[in-house]
């Protein structure tokens, strides 16, 4: 900090993380080392198995392996300074290192709200127009489609990051959290907030609403479509492929929209602690299950993997 009371700048923040319970220090670092290696296996080997069997390479697939490795480089923003964080005294973590964490985490999270939209998309063209699905959803389209999440996300935050640097930040400089996210850096803020959070507010509307009403849209016409299905047969075969997307939509927003819809009182501080947790930690590692747990193509394909690796060893 720089001396004087008019110009006193905060260099440095101090990040709590779950000091309130420091009895359960070991577990806690425990559990999540586990969920953290977890979520790099898990999802580094669904795409593995995807770029392995050629009967995976579709659409369908090519968006979720790109929602693995974006759950991997997303969950790899916050779980390792988490963990490195539990057995220090002092959790310091700089300016310019707290606004990058925030840029990061913040680009990789509208990134997946994209992507989850474009899933959305690729699934109204598999169950609405099957015989069209594969002229609709070209290569090219698809590349296309990753790459616009990547850019706009990416663009997105940044424009948030540029507004950050306006801020001053001179008065208390603890974060009551395990990384540094936007409402508990608005709090700490001496300057006036109010442009910022309108701004954000403009970014939420274009990120989370249009994305939103991209997936609502395109499963009001699945669910017309399927409706129209006269066997059960076909109608559950249909329900079966949007039932994983739908589940991870839900899980996404449904927790971001809880902690960025909710006021950030006093009591609601430990609760948000916690469901920061559902969407930074424990939905990356839940994704690749929710996809292959009644997923009959992916537990074919790890068939065919496991009589191929059997081959190879006898």
């Amino acid at each position: 900090m720089a001396g004087g009371k008019n110009s006193t700048t905060i260099t440095r923040f101090i990040l709590l993380g779950f000091s309130e319970f420091p009895k359960l220090t070991a577990v806690l670092f425990s559990v999540f080392l586990g969920i953290y290696l977890t979520t790099v296996s898990w999802n580094m080997g669904l795409i593995t198995l995807i770029r392995m069997d050629s009967h995976l390479h579709t659409p369908m697939y090519f968006f979720l392996s790109n929602l693995s490795l974006l759950d991997i480089c997303y969950v790899s923003t916050i779980a390792p300074r988490m963990l490195s964080d539990f057995f220090k005294k002092y959790k310091f973590i700089s300016f310019m290192g707290c606004t990058m964490q925030y840029f990061f985490f913040s680009s990789l999270g509208l990134t997946e709200c994209c992507l989850l939209a474009a899933m959305a998309y690729d699934r109204y063209a598999a169950v609405c127009n099957p015989l069209l699905y594969a002229a609709i959803m070209s290569p090219t389209l698809c590349v296309q489609m990753v790459a616009g999440s990547c850019i706009t996300g990416f663009f997105g935050s940044f424009i948030q990051l540029c507004a950050l640097f306006q801020l001053h930040f001179c008065g208390p400089n603890v974060i009551n959290h395990f990384f540094c996210d936007l409402p508990q850096l608005l709090i700490l803020s001496c300057s006036d907030t109010f442009f910022f959070q309108v701004m954000t507010s403009v970014l939420t509307v274009i990120f989370g609403l249009t994305s939103v009403l991209v997936i609502i849209i395109s499963y009001c016409y699945i669910v017309a479509t399927i409706l129209k299905i006269t066997s059960a047969e076909g109608r559950s075969k249909a329900f079966n492929t949007c039932a994983s997307h739908l589940t991870a939509v839900t899980l996404f927003f449904g927790s971001g929209i809880f902690i960025y819809m909710y006021p950030n009182s006093g009591d609601s501080l430990s609760q948000n602690k916690l469901v920061s947790v559902l969407y930074t930690v424990i939905i990356p590692m839940l994704n690749p299950l929710i996809y292959s747990l009644r997923n009959k193509e992916i537990q074919d394909a790890l068939s065919r993997c496991k009589k191929r690796i059997f081959s190879w060893c006898y």
